[in-house]
């Protein structure tokens, strides 16, 4: 048995670690997933459910890593449903979000001079558009190799396909010191000790092991859920169950059941041994996507034969029956299936007419959540609640799938457009506008929230560079809004016109168009909406020749956000701040609030801002007789850029600036030596290039304040050890053999614990500690 852990795969930061798994055998198969790797672009594991295709390609992955300087990607398929998302999840997960038309160029560009492994996990429900995409991205990145898992081949030019077997088992008659040996009998005794820990094989069970891994056919999920029910049978008991149910599915033929009656015979007896709860909640559940917390469960599931009060008692023991996996995020516990399992829960719901009810309980539940996110949005747990939304992100797309399905509920979904507006600009754009897409082809022409849901598809295309659908679903927005007398929709036409006008420099527009939605939003009591226009409205009036009114309205803007907790739209009114000054005042001010910008985003994670406050302080440094810092910035912030299908070319107010500040690092730096400079900038691991960012914008001799009294956990001293040492997040988790996001959460803590800001704080505070 070998362990491939979330820090044995992924040479880059925008790798996905794998789960730390326990694997058993497959020597032979991972040989030649191993030589197929080698020796072609594209490689498709095949074979029914159960049969451990993800188990075989993620331990492949853990032996070829070495193969692949820059690094192997996990894109993890079984929760996405929706074929138009694959790209943007693919781009994703390659650290590049997402772009409007065709971000297929962006995944190429990036891909095209990397020598990198791509694992896409179950493919089989979206194997065309993973055809498609894998096609492309062979035939234009030689460097790139895919690791495909599939129930069905992909078909594409230059596949080898390789069906994975199942474990190897004895033959009859084996004696009990060679069967370990046998891949099938090392899976069982590994798990059976999991639950009995006694349990070992003997003269007396030998040959009841074989008899019962031969029945299971060497399938390591049928042996995963047999071997759980050890706990309270023997194997002799085990092989008689198996014996009863399988001569009922099979007729009674001999011959013994196919590879899939044998899978589906093992889940069918799991659930004859549930209790009546235990069932409902596991075909109830099914509905959900990516997991599941306690409070959820009881939302969704409860009612109709579950109390409320037995849910957690029912989690239990569907835990105990491994039908529901424990796992835990962030101190929070949560539920999820096996896709296989989850499948066969949704057949029982089908089959009980429940499907529909329950999808409409799981779609309000999500509905719940954003309504709740909408309320608390303006206030200190801003960043609890992005993550939140990132963690359910499974279950909101299963929403809005259901929401598309059909014009009633179409209508509920454009009705809560709204409550989560800004999740999509953090998460992702193109994403966005799928969905809204989507929901506004479905919904009837008088569906209550079609005015809110057009013009944020017109806001978001706007900032993607979309400007025919930008005008399109804005017009529409108008007409709608006119015709239904709302005016809280009009009120974000204004917005969003006026957004139109500062992106193509024209002021005076902005300046009107984001005055009178200021003043509309606050008679309406739209806190957020008001305070989105405003710092629009601050930096309009500055970049309009009133630098010091301009001045006075954004930091009226920013001390009422600093004085709610609130982080994002902050971070945004800093930004119109240093742009102001970049492009008409002091660009010391601006570096200072562009600085602050990167700070706050330690905690939202918010992309797009990424490239508009690199973008400030790159001109900054230019003007600072920084030109080859200034190059390097200016690439990283190209990157950015790219990775939401944008440019600040988009930006009229920009272009002249930024066309000037690179010829000014040129001339002092000479083309070639500024070009250098610009791509290795460019070529930055992302947190990598924010590290670089952040280190000027931090005092070289910065101490600890004097009052931080904060008391740290043994893991979190060693890591601020390690910070001190100049060490990267990456590096940490490397050398302490964690997944990269644990490092960055340890360091988050500490900076909190410690009243800090920055990673100079902590190196400081070590050095005080020493001393």
């Amino acid at each position: 048995m070998t362990t491939c852990d979330e820090a044995a795969v992924g040479s880059r930061d925008d790798a996905m670690p794998l789960e730390a798994t326990t694997y058993v055998g497959r020597r032979a198969e991972i040989a030649e997933v191993r030589r197929l790797l080698g020796a072609t672009s594209t490689v498709t594991l095949t074979g029914p459910g159960g049969v451990g295709k993800s188990r075989l390609a993620r331990r492949a992955v853990c032996a070829v890593r070495g193969m692949f300087p820059d690094g192997v990607v996990v894109v993890k398929l079984a929760e996405l449903r929706e074929p138009a998302l694959l790209v943007s999840t693919v781009a994703a997960r390659l650290g590049l979000g997402d772009r409007a038309a065709i971000p297929m160029d962006v995944i190429v560009d990036h891909l095209h001079q990397r020598r990198m492994l791509l694992l896409l996990d179950n493919c089989e429900h979206l194997v065309d558009a993973c055809a498609g995409l894998v096609d492309t991205l062979v035939s234009a990145c030689p460097g790139l190799v895919v690791l495909a898992t599939s129930r069905q081949s992909l078909g594409v030019t230059g596949e080898r396909i390789m069906p994975v077997p199942p474990l190897e088992v004895p033959q009859p008659g084996g004696a009990p010191a060679d069967l370990e040996r046998y891949d099938a009998v090392r899976l069982l005794l590994d798990r059976a000790t999991a639950v009995v820990p006694s349990f070992a094989i003997t003269e007396q069970n030998a040959a009841d092991v074989i008899t019962l891994c031969r029945k299971l056919e060497g399938l390591p999920l049928a042996i995963e859920l047999a071997a759980v029910r050890m706990r309270v049978l023997s194997v002799r008991q085990l092989i008689d169950r198996l014996d009863k149910r399988f001569a009922v599915l099979t007729g009674g033929n001999r011959g013994g059941p196919s590879r899939h009656e044998t899978m589906r015979s093992l889940v069918d007896w799991s659930h004859e041994l549930c209790t009546e709860p235990e069932r409902l909640l596991w075909a109830r559940a099914s509905v959900f996507s990516g997991g599941f917390d306690l409070d959820a469960a009881e939302r969704v599931c409860s009612g109709d034969g579950l109390d409320s009060r037995h849910v957690l008692d029912v989690i239990d023991a569907l835990i105990d029956k491994s039908i529901l996996v424990r796992e835990e995020y962030q101190g929070l516990a949560r539920y999820r299936m096996l896709e296989t399992i989850r499948l066969y829960g949704e057949e029982r719901l089908r089959a009980a007419d429940d499907e529909q009810r329950m999808r409409r309980r799981h779609r309000d539940w999500c509905v719940e959540l954003t309504g709740r996110f909408e309320a608390e949005w303006i206030g200190p747990d801003q960043a609890r609640w992005v993550d939140m939304l990132i963690r359910e992100h499974p279950n909101l797309r299963r929403a809005l799938d259901f929401c598309a399905s059909d014009p009633d509920e179409a209508a509920v979904g454009l009705s809560k457009v709204l409550t989560f507006k800004e999740y999509w600009i953090i998460r992702g754009l193109t994403e966005g506008r799928i969905w809204l897409d989507r929901l506004l082809d479905v919904a009837a022409d008088d569906a209550p929230g079609r005015a809110h849901a057009l013009w944020s598809n017109a806001f978001l295309a706007l900032v993607q560079g979309d400007i025919d659908a930008y005008e399109t679903h804005l017009s529409d927005a108008e007409r709608v809004a006119e015709r239904t007398g709302d005016e809280k929709a009009v009120a974000y036409v204004h917005h969003v016109r006026a957004y139109h006008a500062l992106i193509g420099n024209d002021m005076p527009n902005a300046v009107e168009l984001f005055g009178k939605s200021v003043a509309m939003f606050r008679a309406q009591g739209d806190e957020a909406g008001e305070l989105w226009s405003t710092y629009n409205y601050g930096l309009a009036i500055s970049l309009s020749g009133e630098l010091d009114r301009g001045r006075r309205v954004l930091r009226d803007c920013i001390e009422r956000l600093t004085s709610r907790g609130e982080v994002f739209w902050r971070s945004w009114a800093l930004w119109s701040l240093a742009a102001a000054e970049y492009l008409r005042g002091d660009v010391d001010e601006a570096a200072k609030a562009g600085f602050e910008v990167l700070r706050l985003q330690r905690r939202v994670h918010d992309r797009v801002i990424l490239a508009f406050a690199v973008t400030v302080l790159a001109g900054c440094a230019a003007h600072n007789e920084q030109p080859r810092r200034a190059a390097r910035l200016l690439g990283v912030a190209a990157t950015a850029w790219r990775s939401f299908g944008a440019s600040p070319r988009n930006y009229a107010a920009f272009v002249e600036p930024v066309v000037s500040d690179t010829e000014l690092v040129a001339g002092r730096l000479g083309f070639d030596q500024a070009a250098n400079e610009f791509a290795l900038g460019a070529a930055m691991p992302a947190e990598e290039a924010m590290a670089y960012v952040l280190a000027d914008g931090e005092p070289a001799e910065e101490t600890a304040p004097k009052n931080a009294q904060g008391t740290l956990t043994r893991r979190e001293n060693q890591i601020a050890e390690l910070v001190a040492e100049g060490l990267t997040n990456k590096q940490i988790a490397e050398k302490l053999g964690i997944a990269r996001r644990t490092a960055e959460s340890h360091v988050d803590h500490i900076l909190t614990k410690l009243s800090f800001t920055n990673r100079a704080q902590i190196a400081a505070w070590v050095a005080s500690r020493r001393n």
